[in-house]
């Protein structure tokens, strides 16, 4: 069967539209979730989560291309095919995995509580009623607090983390619940001096992983063998260590 040269270009338009040439992967990141995926001060996607997804596409020898994109619209965006996964931090949870198929664990992640130094913030019930506490919304830590604690404390939600972090340098909450490794990462900076991890960690089992659209299965195993591949080359334990003195693995 003849097929004509501009059908052709016409195809690889089409399918360059939704993120499927043969030779690249577009992978979604935040961009808002410091140290994990950040803009940097000229406009470039950086952390954890844009380094893992480099390593990934060079042992995959893959051409990849990193594209920013709000929480709130990442799993939407993937399943329209604006992009081919998400590497972004998020959490394996139920009622994403009805929508979209997750790789291996990349890394797993805590919970914890956050508040100002100079005061006392108990992590009960009984002692946190009626404080006001923020986490980001759309996320494990924005629903732990809904769940567990949305009946004594008031509850405010943000788009994102930064904003939370924001609010609470500000004095406009308690505290905050967060994941712990990206608030480690602000208790770090100047804006979070005055801040602390207050009382034990919160361990609820929580698995951070790539997401692909549920019929991309051979993709999903892809992005496996490559994850695998980087541990026991000893990459992934150099990003780690770029980020943080302790294994997150």
């Amino acid at each position: 069967m003849k097929v004509s040269v501009r059908f052709l270009t016409g195809l690889l338009l089409v399918l360059g539209s939704f993120g499927l040439q043969a030779d690249t992967l577009r992978i979604a990141t935040e961009g808002a979730y410091a140290p994990f995926n950040f803009i940097d001060s000229s406009g470039e996607l950086q952390g954890f989560d844009v380094d893992i997804a480099r390593a990934l596409c060079e042992e995959m020898q893959t051409e990849c291309e990193i594209v920013g994109q709000d929480w709130d619209g990442i799993i939407p965006g993937l399943r329209a095919g604006r992009y081919d996964a998400i590497i972004a931090s998020m959490s394996i949870t139920p009622e994403r995995s009805r929508v979209v198929s997750f790789t291996d664990p990349y890394y797993s992640n805590v919970l914890a509580f956050v508040g100002p130094k100079d005061e006392e913030l108990g992590t009960d019930a009984a002692s946190l009623e009626g404080k006001t506490l923020g986490a980001q919304r759309a996320t494990i830590a924005g629903q732990y607090l809904q769940d567990e604690l949305g009946r004594h404390v008031e509850v405010r939600l943000y788009d994102t983390q930064d904003n939370a972090y924001l609010d609470l340098a500000a004095g406009r909450l308690d505290g905050l619940v967060s994941d712990k490794f990206p608030a480690y990462d602000w208790l770090r900076t100047e804006a979070g001096s005055d801040f602390e991890f207050k009382g034990e960690d919160i361990d609820i089992d929580d698995k951070i992983a790539i997401a692909v659209r549920r019929s991309d299965q051979e993709l999903r195993e892809r992005f496996n063998e490559a994850l695998e591949a980087i541990v026991e080359s000893g990459r992934y334990a150099e990003i780690n260590a770029k980020y943080f003195p302790f294994s997150i693995y």
